[in-house]
């Protein structure tokens, strides 16, 4: 028997590639008898023509199951519902906008008609699912967490950690990697503080007004980006809404102490293996690189605790999760 498995990504841009890089690892450990099918829109999501292009396109491209990996929602309106699962990461997208006709088009058909037109939806985190049901009427027993998993690529690799200047590692600039808290923060603290992504005019000036050294990288291979979990002291993921937190598995599996936030999803992912602060408060992140820079015994805790964290988060327990899910599906469609 072979069943026939379509997923259904986006078009990738050079800023956004998560997406890709986890279910491109996920298919590399399904079983044979999936026999899977990836397309990827023809076209960019911007604009209600090329939109409505990609939906005509997916639905030309349908398997005996269906899974809509993220971004791309709104297609699940031209999919059979009984044979498609929906990937929803996060809601960040309703934040996307001030403009209350704008947002409402987001929450129509990114989230509240998506959801109805699919046979169940999978969330990367309790909290995102939460923040799901907040938001929309779905009955609860529809909406399933699995967790993202992490690249075997991200190996434990020690390091020395140095007391005098850490190297702080930062990853992202959109407004919820709280970056201009992590910049108040640091100022005063000797430290290289390491930006991957695209910070503002704005915070550039503020870390050559607080005269912090710093490093502004962005386009990093996925190799390059493992480089640098390599080299950095600590990871400082203080983020005021995630998802799941990837990086924060990541800088764990390499052996790199984490900082992060206690809501969202954060402490979810992180377990045992990181220092919780609040992303609000620019003194308990400050106390946070802190307490990871002066306490050795408690910063190789938090190594240890990581380690076997990011273990939850394996390439085969991931996709067994989602294994199950596929034949659940393909069952129901054969009643």
């Amino acid at each position: 028997m072979s069943i026939r498995l379509s997923y259904f990504q986006r078009r990738p841009s050079s800023i956004h590639f998560s997406l890709e890089f986890l279910f491109d690892g996920l298919r590399q450990h399904l079983p044979t008898v999936l026999s899977v099918n990836t397309w990827i829109a023809p076209w960019f999501s911007t604009g209600l023509w090329p939109r409505l292009k990609i939906m005509l396109d997916a639905r030309k491209n349908q398997g005996d199951i269906n899974h809509i990996t993220g971004d791309i929602h709104f297609i699940a309106l031209a999919l059979k519902k009984r044979k498609t699962i929906l990937t929803i990461h996060d809601l960040g997208i309703l934040n996307n906008s001030s403009n209350p006709i704008v947002k409402w088009v987001l929450k129509t058909f990114w989230i509240t008609l998506p959801v109805q037109c699919v046979q169940l939806v999978t969330v990367v985190s309790e909290a995102t699912k939460q923040e799901l049901l907040r938001h929309t009427k779905v009955n609860p027993t529809k909406i399933r967490v699995i967790g993202n998993f992490i690249s075997p690529l991200f190996k434990q690799t020690p390091k020395l950690f140095n007391t005098h200047t850490p190297r702080i590692l930062h990853i992202g600039s959109a407004h919820n990697k709280n970056l201009d808290r992590l910049i108040e923060a640091v100022t005063g603290i000797p430290c290289v503080l390491v930006i991957i992504g695209y910070p503002t005019p704005e915070q550039k000036e503020a870390l050559r007004k607080n005269k912090i050294k710093h490093e502004i990288l962005n386009g990093l291979t996925q190799q390059q980006l493992i480089e640098q979990y390599q080299q950095c002291d600590l990871l400082a993921f203080v983020s005021l809404l995630e998802g799941f937190g990837l990086p924060i598995l990541e800088a764990q599996a390499i052996g790199r102490p984490v900082l992060t936030s206690n809501i969202s999803s954060m402490p979810e992912v992180a377990g045992e293996g990181a220092c919780l602060v609040d992303p609000y408060s620019i003194s308990s992140i400050q106390q946070g690189i802190h307490k990871i820079s002066s306490d050795a015994v408690y910063r190789e805790r938090l190594i240890k605790n990581g380690y076997v964290n990011s273990n939850r988060f394996s390439p085969q327990k991931i996709t067994q999760q989602y294994v199950d899910l596929y034949y659940e599906v393909y069952m129901h469609t054969q009643r």
